[in-house]
This record gives C-alpha cells, sequence and structure tokens, in this order.
C-alpha cells in the first residue's frame, strides 16, 4: 500500500524510516547467523563479537525511534500514514528483542564450549535458528513490499519453531534425568532454544504489525502457538 502526498519530502522521510527498518533487520539477522556459528565451531571470539554489536542494534532502535517521533511531531500524520509510523516503533522494539536473544545465544557459548557436548540438541538448535532467519528475512520482505500473504506466512510458521522447542524439551529432560552430569550443558541448550524461540515470537508479532499496517485491522485468527513447556519457570529474558 503506498501513497503518495502532497509534500515529497514527507514521501522521502517515510522511506528512509522503512529503510532504516530493513537496515537494522537484515542486521539483527546477521548477528543470529553468526552467534550459530559461534556456537557450532565453539568460536568464542566470533560470540564476542556479537555480544559487542548488540549495543548498535540498541542504537539503530533509538534512532528510529526518534526519527519516527519527529514525523508525527512536525508532519501530523493522519489515518494510515500514522498508523504505519507508530507500528514501524513497534516494529523496531520486536527487532531489538530479537538481537537480544542472539546476544545471549552468544553469551552461553564460553559456557557450551566448557562442558560436556550433546550433539542432538545442537542440530535441533540449528534448525530453530533457521527457521527464525527465514522468518526475520521474509517478514522485512513482507513490510517494504507490502505483501499481506507473506506475513501471514511468516506468522503461521511461528508453530514450527515451537515445534522444534517442544522436541528439544523433552530430549533435554531425558538426558538430564538418565545423565546427571549433563545437567548443565542441558540447561545452557535450554536457556538458548527457549530464547530462540522467543524471538520466533517477535517474528509473528512483526507479521502482526505488517498485516496491521496494510489493512488497518488487527489479524483477526487464533494465533499459531504450541509451546507446550511454558511450567518450566526459568528466567530466559536476561540482559
Amino acid at each position: 500500500m503506498t501513497h503518495n502526498h502532497i509534500s515529497s519530502s514527507f514521501d522521502d522521510e517515510l522511506s528512509r524510516l522503512r529503510s532504516k527498518i530493513v537496515k537494522m533487520g537484515s542486521f539483527v539477522e546477521e548477528q543470529y547467523k553468526q552467534a550459530s556459528i559461534a556456537m557450532k565451531t565453539n568460536d568464542e571470539e566470533l560470540a564476542d563479537q556479537v555480544r559487542r554489536q548488540d549495543a548498535l542494534v540498541d542504537q539503530m532502535d533509538v534512532e528510529i525511534e526518534k526519527m519516527a517521533i519527529e514525523l508525527v511531531a512536525l508532519r501530523s500524520p493522519v489515518a494510515d500514514d500514522l498508523r504505519d509510523i507508530v507500528s514501524t516503533i513497534k516494529i523496531s522494539a520486536g527487532l531489538e528483542r530479537i538481537g537480544d536473544y542472539a546476544k545471549n545465544l552468544a553469551k552461553r557459548v564460553h559456557a557450551i564450549n566448557h562442558n560436556k557436548t550433546i550433539s542432538v540438541s545442537s542440530s535441533l538448535i540449528d534448525q530453530m535458528v533457521k527457521h527464525i532467519r527465514s522468518m526475520i528475512s521474509d517478514v522485512l520482505d513482507a513490510y517494504i513490499n507490502r505483501d499481506v500473504e507473506l506475513a501471514i506466512d511468516v506468522w503461521r510458521r511461528d508453530q514450527e519453531v515451537d515445534n522444534l522447542y517442544n522436541s528439544l524439551f523433552r530430549e533435554m529432560l531425558t538426558y538430564m534425568m538418565e545423565n546427571p552430569r549433563y545437567i548443565t550443558q542441558a540447561t545452557h541448550l535450554l536457556f538458548i532454544a527457549k530464547n530462540t524461540e522467543r524471538a520466533g515470537d517477535h517474528a509473528t508479532n512483526i507479521a502482526e504489525l505488517v498485516y496491521y499496517i496494510n489493512e488497518g485491522e488487527l489479524l483477526d485468527a487464533k494465533r499459531p502457538k504450541d509451546d507446550s513447556s511454558n511450567y518450566l519457570e526459568i528466567d530466559i529474558d536476561n540482559k
């Protein structure tokens, strides 16, 4: 959905705001990729780099919010434009949280490297990360191209991430019950998996916002959610 305004400078400002979102999203996707590589290759230096670069994601979020607020203050947008700008602030916040989860994955690389390894779980986490990266990439395409159908497709794919998390959760419980020496390692992997599952939730939230921007109404359907591990009470939102 594209609108041409009387002021071409307003169109340019909106375009710059959207470009900042795409740049931020692409950076966050790359952070998840690098964090996953660091975990698979035991590369603690790369993990530290991912952690340090989280500050750049935070700065992008601040800049996008500031630009959006200035647009509201100076242009007094209404209707579709106001909905677009306000939703963009929320999208930026969602991407910032996904970046935090990538950082948290990187933070646990050192601990994983110095404990017993559980190979099957690493494969499941790798699949989860691939799904997350695909969801981020596609929801950005949906945002920039105003593609409602693609946004709905991303929204539905969150259940695939949940299914992988549930499989890993059951596997880790089995390891911990049968092999106490794996408790520390399994706990770190559960933190990583839960953070990644939460990243999928935020990508789904962004898909809902893309739908809202274009349709002017909330996505009126039952949200796909199949995380059956909610009884595990752990603090996974640590920064």
